[in-house]
This record gives structure tokens, C-alpha cells and sequence, in this order.
């Protein structure tokens, strides 16, 4: 049996595109800066995501749940709660969520209980 010689490189089909030192010069710096910029707004969107951490910053840290209870005869014709867990006279509010909100750029506010007027 014989074999047919190998047709030249040049009868070859090709797709028309060659890798030379001078593609590498220009893609490795185009694949820096596009991984950088990647970088950058990933870690731009992520500092703006919700972050995972405690609610309460200092109530009552010594006790293993914060629980206030309330009759509501006792509360009169209104009562303002916190929400936020950043006021100085938690549970009720002080306004500090005011604070809070333009810091981190929450939207929370105070739970209001009042008499429904007769």
C-alpha cells in the first residue's frame, strides 16, 4: 500500500487569522484594563449592596433577645416606636433614623401607634 505525501500547508483551508507578537502587544494591555474596569465596577456595585450586620448596635447587648411590651391603656393617645434600633431612648424613637438613613441610604422610619379618634 501507499501513502499519499501530505498536501503543502499552503492548500491547507484557513481561517484568515494569525496570531503574531504584535496582536499579544495590543490584546494583553486591552485585557488588563478590561479586567480592572471589571474589577472596579464589581467592587463599586458591591460596596452599594446591602451589607450583612448586626441590627442593634447597643441594646441591651447583654441579653440574649430585646423584647418590650406594652399595655395599651398605658400608652395614651400616641406612641412613637423606633425602628431603627439607633435611638437613645430605644424603644422609642428620637428621630435618629434620620441619621441613619442618610449614612447608608435606607429608608426606615419610626412605627407609630395611636388611638383611632371616636
Amino acid at each position: 500500500m501507499s501513502h499519499l505525501p501530505a498536501p503543502p500547508m499552503s492548500a491547507l483551508p484557513s481561517s484568515g487569522f494569525r496570531l503574531t507578537k504584535e496582536h499579544f502587544l495590543v490584546a494583553v494591555p486591552v485585557a488588563v484594563i478590561a479586567a480592572a474596569g471589571g474589577f472596579l465596577v464589581s467592587h463599586y456595585l458591591n460596596s452599594r449592596r446591602c451589607r450583612k450586620s448586626q441590627v442593634n448596635a447597643f441594646v441591651n447587648k447583654d441579653s440574649p433577645k430585646v423584647v418590650h411590651s406594652f399595655d395599651m391603656e398605658d400608652i395614651g393617645t400616641k406612641a412613637v416606636y423606633c425602628r431603627c434600633w439607633r435611638s437613645k431612648k430605644f424603644p422609642l424613637c428620637d428621630g435618629a433614623h434620620a441619621k441613619h438613613n442618610e449614612e447608608t441610604g435606607d429608608n426606615v422610619g419610626p412605627l407609630i401607634i395611636k388611638k383611632k379618634d371616636a
